[in-house]
């Protein structure tokens, strides 16, 4: 699986807590992250980038695209020109989304990119649910999340500004449409109200790749990860996000 930086790694803890005999390969591209306020075309080419890196160099048998910017740019691309499954996180939270709200009032946040591509639009769409969509796009978010400012006084009055508009449409519930955004859920629910709901989209696409490769109990899986940017940090970082599976971060580099 891969992810601009750490976000992805919510899903990670999804997958090995539901899938504990699975190897688990996990690619952050922390050296060029954010992906949000990159051109659509460009993130795509990150994401056949560092799907071909996991298939040649790892034998990956499931991609993981644990970034909904990269899954709204290049989901349906690698779907349909790779050897593998391949699994996003926009269709799994989607249907958790309408299946919690009781009032029919849903809302989505995420990155610049993910809101501006319509993916969740058609996503929803998809679903026939008769729901009241309201998005809002959360630039800096993010980056509060890879510098490690999860309650800060800053990103609780950036959430106040951003999530305005989700507040006056009485959303019920709530979509994190980016895998970022879980870590900042403490600040993103004083802000919404604790009646609403926060839904993440870690453990439907966890279960939706237990539902692909079935879950197996006869051995214990094996956990790499790797980054593009700084090892150090992010292997800092991800102890205090993931938990101790994170114990070597191996560096990787692009071409």
């Amino acid at each position: 699986m891969f992810d601009s930086g750490f976000g992805g790694l919510t899903v990670a803890r999804a997958v090995i807590d539901l899938l504990p005999g699975e190897d688990v390969v996990y690619v952050g591209d922390s050296g060029r992250y954010p992906y949000g306020p990159r051109d659509q075309e460009e993130v795509r080419g990150f994401a056949h980038q560092i799907a071909r890196y996991l298939l040649d160099e790892h034998d990956v048998n499931l991609l993981v695209v644990a970034c909904n910017t990269a899954a709204a740019a290049a989901l349906d691309d690698l779907a349909a020109t790779l050897p593998v499954p391949v699994v996003g996180v926009i269709e799994p939270g989607v249907r958790s989304m309408v299946k919690v709200t009781q009032t029919g009032r849903v809302g989505v946040i995420g990155t610049v990119g993910t809101i501006g591509s319509g993916a969740y639009q058609r996503a929803v769409e998809a679903t026939n649910a008769p729901v009241e969509l309201t998005l809002a796009a959360c630039p800096g978010f993010v980056e509060f999340v890879e510098r490690g400012e999860l309650r800060s006084d800053q990103v609780h009055v950036l959430a106040q500004w951003l999530l305005a508009p989700v507040v006056e449409a009485k959303v019920d519930t709530l979509l994190l449409g980016c895998t970022h955004y879980p870590f900042l859920a403490r600040t993103i629910s004083d802000v919404v109200g604790r009646d609403v709901v926060l839904v993440s989209s870690a453990d439907e696409t966890a279960f939706e790749v237990a539902r692909i490769v079935g879950v197996r109990h006869d051995r214990v899986g094996r956990h790499r990860w790797l980054s593009s940017g700084d090892c150090a940090w992010f292997r800092e970082m991800g102890r205090r996000l993931l938990g101790p599976e994170i114990d070597e971060v191996e560096p990787v580099t692009w071409a």
